[in-house]
């Protein structure tokens, strides 16, 4: 939040009078969120951003004179700032194609609320709320680099030394757990996995109902990995990520099977890390690698530890590279991690272990 202010300061840009009417309205019922300027095409936007030095920006994509990915792009060179991209649809190609704009250094991509009346305006308000009140917390950085590679955004590290992997074909499961922030990180993990994984990956990712499969498509588009939204008692095949479809829990079988239910939300969230890690645990033990990306609360940090005393390898990414170091954060205060390690580490510790 801006020094002398006590509300998050937000610019709401939106082509639409009854999309950017609505989200005025509901970032203004909140005590704790003030709008300071609206702008309905890109270019108002960018000077707008440099005029208001908001707090935090919530980004149409469809805009006019400038689109949200190039006015997101110019706003990060100019005057970095925390942006979210709102977007109205849940078509999986134009889902895809709004995860670009974390390319160009927007924070996350969530679901424009439908009207008041429709079954999922309270749960598409709250994330609003609550996704404001979180990226407003986040360290603003330059993310954008002209290369278009997400790893370009941090400073090299040196390769941590770990142990030595297990004999070939020991590891038979990657389960891997994210949050906010989380897409990015799991394109710059998937983008370095080459050759491909001996070995299925499995993710849940929280993430706004109806965006999983326009985000597998975005990953697979951008890391030429094999993703794809896991089917119900579907086999998993060696070098393929599933991605845990909307509202349902995933647990995986050691007979190579996946299982979807309809089992409560564990930490408000279905799909949960926490079944999945839980699952694995039960089903995998030693042959599972666990691994907790940024996001906030504590979904999957606890189950974690499971699969460490299960004897899985368990991989946290570090606060330096989390977005939200909560998930991640709790994992290494339960003592669930083997190891706490930068995405492109993770990548290359997964290369070695899962031969």
């Amino acid at each position: 939040m801006s020094a002398g202010s006590s509300r998050i300061r937000v610019l709401v840009v939106e082509d639409s009078p009854a999309s950017r009417e609505l989200l005025t309205r509901l970032l203004n019922a909140d005590p704790a969120i003030e709008v300071v300027g609206v702008a309905a095409d890109g270019e108002a936007a960018v000077a707008a951003a440099q005029r208001l030095r908001p707090d935090v920006i919530t980004m149409d994509i469809h805009l006019p004179k400038l689109d949200g990915f190039a006015a997101t792009r110019r706003i990060m060179e100019q005057c970095p700032t925390r942006i979210v991209m709102v977007t109205a649809t849940s078509i999986p190609q134009e889902v895809a194609a709004s995860f670009h704009a974390l390319e160009s250094g927007a924070l996350t991509v969530i679901a424009t609320p439908p009207g008041p009346g429709h079954p999922l305006f309270a749960a598409a308000k709250d994330e609003l709320l609550r996704t404001v009140k979180l990226m407003a917390e986040v360290k603003v950085v330059k993310r954008w680099a002209p290369s278009g590679d997400a790893s370009a955004f941090r400073a090299p590290a040196p390769e941590p030394k770990l142990d030595e992997p297990p004999a070939p074909g020991q590891v038979r499961l990657v389960a891997i757990g994210a949050s906010t922030g989380g897409p990015l990180v799991l394109q710059e993990i998937l983008s370095q996995l080459r050759p491909a994984l001996r070995a299925p990956i499995v993710i849940v990712q929280h993430i706004s109902i109806g965006f999983a499969p326009g985000m597998a498509q975005w990953l697979a588009q951008t890391t030429g990995y094999e993703v794809r939204v896991a089917q119900p008692s579907e086999c998993m095949q060696p070098g393929v990520a599933y991605v845990a479809p909307d509202g349902m829990q995933l647990r995986v079988r050691s007979s190579g099977h996946i299982a979807l239910t309809e089992e409560p939300p564990e930490h408000g969230f279905r799909p949960s890390v926490s079944c999945l890690f839980r699952s694995a645990a039960a089903e995998y033990g030693a042959h599972a690698v666990g691994v907790l990306l940024t996001g906030m609360g504590r979904d999957g940090a606890s189950a974690l530890n499971t699969l460490r005393q299960a004897g899985a390898l368990t991989l946290v990414q570090d606060s330096a590279t989390a977005v939200i170091n909560g998930m991640p954060g709790e994992a290494v205060r339960l003592g669930a991690a083997t190891h706490v390690l930068a995405p492109q580490h993770i990548a290359s510790t997964l290369q070695r272990w899962v031969r």
